[in-house]
């Protein structure tokens, strides 16, 4: 009968040959490898700071030894962008303070907020932490923050919630500590009423500390961006971190550090063979062992299958969550150069409405020297004949003058009425005024603005404005938004100007609506495409510049207002958009 190897002896043998292996394949290195150890020790160490006392993300071991999420992280990151790191730990405000003065380069795990961007640069969030209120088991739970007014609040200093407490007001409530577990022991020892911290922090050291008597009573009261951050100016070292995350995300190994030690904290196994043996030494019948060990082994699989269920809705929490930052981080970027455009536009209006100014002043001051010369001049025709002026014989020129100022002074006013409809469209509205509006008003404002597009893209352009259309409440401006945005589609749409595009207001009394139709003779859209056209960045346009954020932009204006936008669309025939608006009931004398 062959003889078993024991589980434990196989597993050291395995280790022993794996070591063994690994040592050959080091010895018989090539010398390139060699070459480029050498290249980075070359390289300037960049100085990482660190919070001491942050489980599982970042804390000095057993060993005086950085060790944590964060620092496996920074650690693979240095390795795949060729950087060497050095590790400098200590208090969090002492760190935050070594950024600032520079004897630390990065910081690898600090939560984002605008307040701090003032003084700071930060990376793409490479996790997201929850928090949580901690209490004692006897203290009256709570279950939102407003519940801590009153309160004392036990928070870490300079911690995210010591920054967002206080910039609620809980300043005089709050009592400060060095580390997330003073906190926790102090609010254990029977001091203050509740502690406010990052939920896996709290569990770590709850179980580490034994601190039995405190629970979360409230989860996830606020959630936060845990990021890289550089000193402001220090954007170069910034991107590295920033490539080096990336590229650990595509190979998979961001997501084994993050599994290794963001998992959910659970209790210590129990060795299976201590159970088996204690189980017979007090059972010792053979088949209340057996019975013990299925009953066992279907509780284990019970367990199994309820854990892989909660840990697939996290993974799909989690997947939706970065997600969803992902598209805020884009409509953020967006946002920026739209905020860009608008002061380009506001700096562009300014240097034409100085110029304009003056011809607009001295305009009236030409026609009345005109007017004042025009004796003197029709005497001196009456006496001597006709005679040049300008280049031109006077006699024409005496019925031409007038009509030459009256256009500048035309053309002067239409110049300073399309600056400040350019600066009013592109003025960022964020307020929620409502008001009575004339959609015809709006609507005609808006094809003024893109007229010089209109006559670009169309030698056809026709529009008809209903009678007695009754008024709308809303936001005139960001109604007359949505019309250009339909517009310039319209134009981008045509092939050539000899297609035309058509636009009509109408009252639909039946529905108590006012309603915009606006007709093309484009390229049309394919069905596949008309459902995904208010997705925001959805765009047919990519390779042309389009962003993708026009109708979705519209679309949201369009629901504020209580509204409907649909589409209409046959390939190669040309697209109807419909515009609709709740009407208000006119006021009856």
């Amino acid at each position: 009968m062959p003889r078993t190897i024991p589980p434990k002896k196989k597993m050291i043998m395995n280790v022993a040959t794996f070591a063994l292996l690994a040592l050959l394949v080091l010895c018989f290195l090539p010398v390139s490898a060699q070459a480029a150890e050498i290249d980075i020790a070359s390289q300037p160490v960049v100085i990482v700071g660190g919070d001491r006392d942050y489980p599982p993300y970042e804390f000095l071991d057993k060993h005086g030894k950085p060790a944590g999420y964060n620092v496996d992280l920074t650690r693979a990151i240095a390795d795949v962008m060729g950087m060497k790191v050095e590790f400098r730990f200590g208090g969090w405000s002492e760190m935050r303070n070594a950024l600032l003065d520079g004897s630390v380069g990065v910081l690898e795990g600090i939560s984002f907020s605008e307040e701090r961007t003032r003084t700071v640069s930060f990376s793409p969030p490479h996790t997201i932490i929850n928090h949580a209120i901690f209490a004692r088991k006897d203290t009256p739970p709570v279950s939102s923050i407003e519940e801590l007014r009153g309160k004392e609040i036990v928070v870490f200093q300079d911690g995210i919630m010591h920054d967002y407490l206080a910039s609620l007001g809980f300043g005089p409530n709050l009592v400060m500590t060095a580390t997330p577990a003073d906190a926790l022991r102090l609010l254990a020892s029977g001091k203050h009423d509740y502690a406010v911290l990052a939920m896996l922090p709290g569990m770590y050291i709850i179980r580490e500390h034994k601190l039995t008597n405190l629970v979360p009573v409230a989860k996830s009261i606020s959630t936060q961006k845990y990021c890289y951050a550089v000193k402001k100016g220090n954007e170069e070292l910034l991107a590295r971190f920033n490539e080096g995350l990336a590229i650990l995300k595509k190979t998979g190994q961001y997501q084994e550090i993050y599994d290794r030690w963001l998992g959910v904290l659970g209790p210590p196994k129990v060795a299976w063979e201590k159970v088996v043996w204690y189980g017979a030494m007090v059972l010792g019948p053979l088949l209340l062992i057996l019975v013990g060990t299925v009953v066992w082994s279907r509780t284990l699989q019970q367990r199994v299958a309820r854990r892989t269920e909660e840990l697939a809705l996290e993974v799909a929490e989690r997947k939706r969550a970065l997600e969803e930052l992902k598209l805020h981080q884009d409509k953020l970027i967006q946002a920026d150069k739209m905020a860009s455009l608008g002061i380009l536009v506001a700096g562009v209006a300014h240097e034409i409405n100085n110029p304009n100014g003056l011809i607009l002043l001295n305009m009236p001051i030409l026609k009345e020297v005109y007017q004042d010369a025009e004796e003197v001049l029709d005497a001196r025709y009456r006496n001597q004949g006709d005679f040049t002026l300008g280049g031109l014989p006077y006699s024409r020129m005496r019925d031409e003058v007038p009509h030459l100022l009256d256009e500048m002074q035309e053309g002067a006013n239409r110049i300073k009425r399309i600056v400040e409809e350019l600066k009013d469209f592109a003025r960022q509205d964020t307020s929620a005024a409502v008001e009575t509006v004339d959609f015809n008003a709006v609507v005609q404002t808006a094809v003024r603005l893109v007229d010089s597009s209109l006559r670009a893209a169309t030698s056809r352009f026709e529009a008809k404005y209903g009678t007695s259309l009754p008024p709308i409440l809303g936001n005139a401006q960001r109604i007359e938004q949505v019309v250009v945005n339909l517009l310039l589609n319209a134009c981008q749409a045509l092939p050539d100007m000899e297609h035309s595009i058509f636009l009509a207001t109408s009252h639909d009394s039946a529905a108590g609506a006012v309603v915009l139709k606006l007709t093309d003779e484009g390229l049309g859209i394919a069905p596949e495409h008309i459902p995904h056209l208010t997705d925001p960045f959805f765009t047919t346009r990519r390779e042309s510049g389009g962003t993708g954020l026009g109708l979705s932009v519209s679309a949201t204006i369009v629901k504020e207002h209580n509204g409907t936008l649909e589409f209409d669309s046959t390939p190669g025939s040309g697209t109807t958009v419909t515009l609709a608006l709740p009407g208000t009931a006119r006021n009856k004398a």
